[in-house]
């Protein structure tokens, strides 16, 4: 038998679920404390920033930032639960029915994977849609622009007249307004046709309006113009979206972008990166409760509990750095995007499993 008899079960995945959701919930409160203070701080100047506004602020942006910690919401829990038990000898009266540490352990990996699911397939949209209405909510009252005004930005682009590379001096992402605009337009066998130079620039729906634009055709004098459109398969969101951090696209909503990314010429691999990290979150979660046990389950009359309990977080803090840094290689587009995803959760979810046959077999 692989697990514990359903009632032993039930009491370990709730007993789990109670730690892990107590130790969300308080790092959750520290995160929006610390949040709100801070922009009690930077908001003193201006009149529109009372206290619920900067709450409400406050309480969009949290989610977001929370959702980084909750593998370690899932390894304290872990350790939390089977110290717990442990100390109140009812691991010990388990270990002695005949349970193994697998039969033990089988209950809290369904809890980490189910709520591994949960936090991508819900928690990961809800939070992406707040970080939205907490960007929006900062523009108007801070007035800053939503997007980054970045300097000589360059999109390659596909629509119904062929190519184009575009190149803006700066952009506003919230209005869809670039400015400084050259438009290098090709036909469908990449053959130049024409060079569009403009102050500014909005992306409309299919087009983009060009303001006190000059086109250039090769073999033509230069003609000016107040206005000139030019065709585009790009969208407002997709603009704003393309330089804004990957994770603020949804989780849902990561493989149509990822498609749209790639059909209007963009990179999309910090996409594709993020779209397998969420994928493989339920197995950290699984890995960092391997890892928990392998820390947690020694009796405490053996003694060692402490050095034991700073092995684990130790290992949990390297596991999540090592996660990072990976995904950070995998998003550069060094290393391949399923691997920089995916290695983690197995590596340490083998390491784990190896401690623990060692802790049982010897």
């Amino acid at each position: 038998m692989i697990f514990a008899s359903p009632t032993l079960s039930r009491y370990l995945a709730i007993r789990f679920a109670r730690a892990m959701l107590m130790v969300f919930l308080t790092v959750f409160a520290l995160i929006y404390t610390l949040d709100f203070v801070e922009l009690i701080r930077r908001t003193s100047d201006v009149p529109a920033a009372t206290s619920l506004v900067v709450a409400r602020l406050s309480l969009f942006r949290t989610p977001a930032i929370a959702e980084q910690v909750f593998p370690f919401a899932v390894l304290f829990g872990a350790m939390l639960t089977l110290l717990d038990l442990s100390r109140k000898l009812e691991l010990v009266i388990a270990r002695a029915s005949g349970l193994s540490a697998w039969q033990f352990l089988f209950a809290p990996l369904l809890v980490a994977v189910g709520f591994g699911v949960l936090i991508v397939t819900i928690y990961n949209p809800i939070s992406a849609f707040m970080k939205e209405k907490a960007t929006t909510m900062e523009t108007s009252l801070l007035g800053r622009n939503r997007g980054p005004l970045t300097d000589d930005i360059w999109i390659r682009q596909k629509s119904v007249d062929g190519q184009a590379i575009i190149r803006v001096g700066s952009m506003d992402a919230a209005l869809g307004r670039v400015s400084e605009i050259t438009v290098f337009s090709f036909d469908d066998q990449s053959v130049f046709q024409q060079r569009v130079e403009g102050k500014s620039a909005f992306l409309k729906d299919g087009y983009w309006r060009i303001s006190g634009a000059r086109v250039v055709v090769p073999g033509s004098e230069p003609a000016d113009y107040e206005e000139f459109l030019v065709a585009s398969n790009l969208t407002n969101q997709q603009l704003r979206q393309s330089y804004a951090s990957a994770d603020s696209v949804p989780f849902w909503s990561l493989p149509s972008h990822i498609e749209r990314t790639e059909m209007a010429g963009l990179d999309a691999t910090r996409y594709r990166q993020h779209f397998n990290t969420l994928m493989a979150r339920p197995f950290l979660f699984a890995a960092m409760v391997l890892i928990a046990a392998a820390v947690s389950l020694r009796f405490f009359r053996f003694g060692g509990i402490a050095r034991m309990v700073l092995a684990g977080v130790a290992s949990g803090f390297v596991l999540y750095i090592a996660t990072k840094l990976i995904e950070d290689l995998g998003a550069a587009g060094i290393l391949s995007t399923v691997a920089a995803a995916w290695s983690p959760s197995i590596i340490g979810g083998l390491l784990g499993i190896l401690a623990l046959l060692y802790q049982e077999d010897g």
